[in-house]
């Protein structure tokens, strides 16, 4: 009914555009338009249902539908010209014949658009694109014009422009997205309601990414990253490579680049071990020591997903290495062996150590949450200094070259049993590397292993970090917690303290504590300030009642410490790589040290906690524990009540 509506109505406007007046249907003595609309509707219509077009859903098909009325036109169109235009029809102008199927085919594919329009309901998509989130992208170049692309159909956001620094640029258009100037930011944000800012300058340093962050402070703005110029360059870029900025991009400094023959040195074509490979930076250092091609990688760890997961992840990387190695004629060679093991099970770590003979061992297991250790402080002690016992022993048995023991700036000066256990187990490495062949147990020969120690402070987003904790928070709309007002502490990004970790070891001359430099401590307050504000928030307080987020302060738990260090001793040593320092701590001999490890172990057997904290307060310089006893199982027996049924 629509197409034969059409078709009169065509006949009817080709006339007036032919003769310029309006000419009724019935005729004139001298013009008959009735005679074209009978050939019209002969021909449209018979036309129309051949072809097909009434078979095609154009609510759903697209260019096939297309195609049929096309074709269905172009047929109807021969015909009436063949009749009106070659033939001649008295009283019918011959440019009818033109002018007709002309207009009939833009009429039909209009209606067509419009049902797609309406009934495919693309006109729901605009109006949900309205009221979707208004986004500016930072940076026209070629990472903001990738990002736009990528985020053309994207049902989370909408960019409506770009925002970049290069005045040649204001003004313009790029991908039909206009180019502002981000001193016109606070206009911007009221006019076109913009609520997000997406960064896409890969290639900026860190000093010029806070300034525009700092230059986005003032306004109620989300703000994400964008990843680096790697993943853009292959063209893999989607929404879920934006991420929420994190401490990282607020440090203020550059990372150094690292040295690459300190990286190779202790692992390039040979057998490298990692306890605790499926933790925080164990798995970090499982990345990046694959990066440098050992021979074999040996993965350990007493946690089935933890080491699933990191395992999956390098033979994933491997096998698509390994595919593009042959197409290049080349080959990758590492071999990759996950091992389920205790570092406390003397017998395991024996096993794993005789059967691959690794060459370099980096020693990442341990407890490291400071106030589920302080709970639990006989397992903590057993698992860090035991831990680090069992496996430095076993490597002195078996020929290990360098063993690197990851540890924490938690372990100077104390306050809790985590820090105590990782500066005991540094004190037993040292004891070690002076102690004779002879007085070790298992050790017939006089052993050449270097032992070493890397001390550092947070890494980012690691397990217990308070970065993902705060962001979760912030999500769920607070309050974020914070333990004390004044509290901080140093920040370092997982792949640099990895890459740091890694370059120390391979500095080790036996018994050195590399101490990293972590740059300047960071108030933790004012990090979950900054992570509300960027995350379009306000914070709420005193001075702001209606603000978004609270920060509510909890108290320290017990066992933390308002400031962290790295140091014990004033007197640290420069190296060849700027990051790293050689610390000068004092340790006492294996010969004496043995005597205070067993009675520590005795009291770790019968869980008595108090004598714990007597030996740590004797064998561990500056340890001042905060507070009662707060072991779960210490305070359940104090508490229980005899049975006296």
């Amino acid at each position: 009914m629509l197409d034969a509506s059409l078709c009169v109505f065509t006949v009817w406007l080709a006339f007036y555009l032919r003769l310029g007046e309006f000419i009724p249907l019935t005729g004139t003595s001298q013009w008959f338009p009735g005679m074209a609309v009978i050939a019209s509707l002969l021909f449209g219509i018979p036309v129309f249902i051949k072809s097909g077009l009434y078979r095609a859903i154009f609510r759903y098909n697209g260019l096939p539908a297309l195609m049929a009325m096309s074709k269905a036109m172009f047929i109807y169109g021969l015909l009436f010209a063949a009749v009106f235009t070659g033939i001649g029809i008295k009283g019918v102008p011959r440019t009818i014949g033109l002018i007709q199927p002309v207009l009939l085919l833009l009429f039909v594919g209009a209606s067509r658009m419009f049902a797609r329009f309406w009934l495919g309901g693309l006109y729901l998509d605009i109006l949900k694109k309205t009221k979707l989130p208004q986004v500016l992208i930072y940076g026209a170049g070629a990472a903001g014009r990738q990002l736009a692309l990528a985020m053309a159909n994207s049902s989370d956001m909408r960019v409506i422009g770009f925002l970049d620094d290069d005045a040649r640029l204001h003004g313009s258009l790029l991908n039909e997205l206009p180019i502002y100037n981000p001193l016109e930011l606070a206009e911007l944000t009221g006019s076109l309601s913009i609520t997000d800012v997406l960064l896409a300058l890969p290639a900026a340093t860190r000093e010029r990414r806070n300034d525009i962050l700092k230059q986005l402070a003032e306004f109620k703005l989300a703000v994400r990253n964008l990843p680096d110029l790697g993943d853009i360059a292959t063209g893999r870029i989607s929404m879920s490579d934006l991420r929420d900025l994190d401490v990282d991009d607020l440090l203020g400094r550059e990372p150094v680049s690292p040295d690459q023959v300190l990286l190779h040195k202790n692992i390039a074509g040979r057998t490298v071990l990692v306890t605790g490979a499926g933790g925080s930076i164990g798995s970090e250092l499982c990345r990046q020591i694959y990066k440098l091609q050992p021979r074999v990688l040996l993965l350990v760890d007493t946690s089935e997903f933890a080491l699933y997961q990191i395992h999956q992840e390098l033979e994933n990387i491997h096998q698509r290495e390994s595919g593009e190695s042959k197409a290049n004629d080349q080959q990758v060679v590492v071999q990759i062996i996950p091992l389920l093991a205790s570092v406390c099970d003397e017998n395991r770590i024996n096993a794993i150590m005789a059967s691959w003979k690794p060459d370099t061992v980096y020693h990442a297991a341990a407890y490291k949450h400071v106030p589920l250790v302080e709970h639990n402080p006989a397992e903590g002690v057993f698992n860090n200094v035991w831990g680090t016992m069992v496996c430095a022993l076993s490597a002195a048995r078996h020929g290990v070259n360098n063993f690197v023991l990851i540890s924490t700036d938690k372990a100077v000066r104390p306050t809790n049993v985590m820090g105590a256990s990782k500066r005991l187990a540094e004190m037993v490495l040292q004891a070690l590397t002076t102690a004779p062949a002879d007085s070790l147990p298992g050790v017939v020969k006089s052993h050449s292993t270097c032992f070493s120690m890397v001390r550092f402070g947070n890494v980012l987003g690691s397990s217990g970090s308070v970065v993902p904790l705060f962001r979760q928070q912030i999500k769920n709309g607070g309050p974020v917690t914070l333990t004390h007002k004044d509290i901080t502490r140093f920040f370092m990004t997982i792949p640099e303290a990895a890459q740091l970790v890694i370059q120390a070891g391979a500095m080790g001359q036996g018994g050195d504590v590399f101490v990293l430099d972590m740059g300047a401590p960071v108030r933790i307050f004012d990090l979950a300030t900054r992570m509300i504000e960027l995350s379009g928030l306000s914070v709420r307080n005193e001075f702001k009642p209606d603000g978004d987020i609270e920060i509510a302060i909890t108290g320290l738990r017990p066992g933390e410490k308002l400031f962290e260090e790295l140091l014990i001793g004033n007197n640290p040593v420069v190296t060849s790589h700027p990051r790293i320092m050689k610390a000068q701590e004092d340790f006492v001999p294996m010969s004496e040290l043995q005597n205070d490890l067993n009675q520590i172990q005795l009291a770790i057997r019968s869980n008595d906690v108090k004598e714990l904290q007597k030996l740590l307060k004797h064998l561990v310089a500056g340890y001042v524990p905060h507070g009662e006893l707060v072991d779960w199982v210490h305070v359940a027996q104090q508490n229980a009540t005899p049975n006296c049924s």
